[in-house]
């Protein structure tokens, strides 16, 4: 009986942590454009840590979160939404509007490369 009863409190905790763990994501995300660029690496760190194929280069999230230039460095400059429940894994990606990369990267910014055409 003990057992049995330890085993129910102990299924009731998986499913009310693993309920719990996937609802407070999807809603914290919900919100993801009004988060703090160190709310957002609370949990996603590793992309300071991430490397690109070629070792010469960094990827674009290190060069915009650590540039020394006047260029935006929020999370929040870029993914201004993400979607957890209508995108896919793949979509994550996608999740960038390339018209805020047009903002800076057509002349919009002091010092940003200009990368579209004017």
């Amino acid at each position: 009986m003990k057992n049995l009863v330890i085993s129910c409190l102990l299924l009731l905790l998986f499913v009310a942590t693993a309920g719990a763990a996937e609802k407070n994501l999807v809603a914290l995300h919900k919100n993801a454009g009004k988060l703090t660029k160190k709310e957002c690496l609370a949990c996603h760190a590793g992309i300071l840590k991430e490397t690109a194929l070629d070792k010469k280069y960094k990827t674009f999230h290190r060069v915009h979160l650590e540039s020394k230039k006047n260029t935006p460095k929020n999370c929040v400059d870029c993914h201004q939404s993400v979607d957890l429940q209508n995108g896919s894994g793949a979509a994550l990606r996608k999740q960038v509007d390339p018209r805020i990369c047009s903002g800076c990267h057509s002349g919009g910014v002091k010092d940003a490369k200009v990368l579209f055409v004017q």
